[in-house]
């Protein structure tokens, strides 16, 4: 039985020999400057509601009902021109004077005022100019809300209907996505483009939006909530083997290079189902360059360590044996059989360990077939 636990001890420290060995080789040490260059910025791991999305593009349209025109009721001459295209005109507010041609001394004016808040978007008169009542001499757009229309491709519309919630981005403002709820489908389908058309509707409190603005949508088809998700910047490497950068949780400006395995994207976050825990800090900005920051760039892992935990490590970083720290003592810290043989430490150890446990097996065997033979002896 004592053979037995020290065959499984020496078998568990080849196996902490190689974990070792792998955080040595997945571990990135900065200093202080390193940090600061990179400009390196983490975000916590967390459990977060997750949306299924379907993405589409379309344009900025007025609302129809919100465009008014100005025109005068009498025939005259326009004395007084107040506005003109661009204008921002409040509802009461005077935009031009027209002189009636009705006899008088002065003859008599009539003011024409805004019926509704609103963008000048057309102005047709000019100081002096004729007027008739049939004529529009100003076109007022009441642009606090606007449509944002989106193509929907046909083949991804089934489960989109009024109600639907969207993340709608505009490229040309930037910034955060606005999130609207689908009013309605268009009367028809684009059969060339393939795609149908679903208005939003979204309020536009500043005037930034203008007819014709690329739109781009986020439709959210599905939500799960309790989904760990990480920002698209922190995932790095092949698409079919992804990493991110984990801030170590035992060391100051050191970062574990981690696997992950990932599903779904929306918004900018991408599903982690495997590799990393709620509580885990990743890095955003600058994982990038993590990816190419070599030796030298700050201490080794060994130093890492011994300053964190006050007392002296392996090379690799893992904790010294009691054999370690007598050579230590003695000033003997090494074995000059494995120097002189070109073997490192941890490989020996994983060799005496794979040995040990094969023979283990052969005696296992061995004892078992002499028992199944007693039997017959007797």
């Amino acid at each position: 039985m004592n053979a037995f636990i020290r065959i499984v001890s020496i078998a568990s420290l080849a196996g902490s020999l190689v974990q070792a060995e792998d955080r040595q080789k997945n571990t990135v040490i900065l200093d202080e400057v390193g940090v600061k260059n990179l400009r390196l910025e983490t975000v916590m791991v967390e459990e977060r509601d997750f949306d299924s999305t379907v993405f589409a593009v379309g344009r900025v349209e007025e609302v129809p009902g919100n465009q008014l025109s100005v025109s005068s009721r009498i025939p005259g001459r326009a004395v007084e021109v107040n506005a003109f295209v661009g204008d921002r005109v409040k509802k009461g507010q005077v935009l031009a004077v027209v002189e009636s041609r009705q006899p008088g001394n002065p003859p008599p004016t009539i003011e024409l005022k805004a019926a509704n808040d609103g963008l000048v978007v057309e102005a047709h008169v000019l100081k002096g100019q004729p007027v008739q009542p049939d004529t529009e001499l100003f076109d007022i757009s009441d642009r606090s809300e606007m449509w944002v229309v989106a193509r929907i491709p046909e083949q991804l519309a089934a489960g989109i209907g009024p109600g639907t919630r969207a993340r709608i981005m505009f490229p040309a403002l930037g910034g955060e996505p606005v999130l609207a709820e689908l009013l309605r489908f268009g009367v028809k389908a684009d059969r060339e483009a393939g795609a149908i058309e679903g208005v939003f509707q979204v309020p536009n409190t500043q005037g930034r939006l203008q007819p014709g603005m690329r739109a781009e949508f986020s439709i959210i088809v599905k939500s799960r909530p309790n989904v760990m998700a990480v920002p698209e910047e922190a995932l790095q490497g092949d698409p079919a083997a992804r990493v991110v950068y984990v801030k170590d949780f035992d060391l100051p400006n050191a970062f574990v290079r981690a696997k992950v395995v990932t599903g779904e994207k929306s918004g900018g976050w991408v599903e982690v189902k495997e590799g990393l825990f709620p509580g885990d800090e990743v890095v955003t900005r600058g994982s990038y360059s993590l990816g190419f920051v070599g030796g030298g760039s700050g201490p080794s892992l060994k130093e890492a360590l011994d300053a964190a935990h006050g007392h002296a490590h392996a090379e690799d970083g893992s904790e010294l044996t009691d054999a370690d720290r007598k050579a230590a003592v003695s000033g003997d810290d090494h074995d000059h059989a494995s120097e002189e043989a070109g073997a490192p430490r941890w490989l020996i150890g994983y060799a005496i360990g794979s040995s040990a446990l094969m023979l283990l097996f052969a005696q296992l065997w061995w004892n078992a077939k002499r028992g199944a033979e007693t039997p017959e002896t007797l």
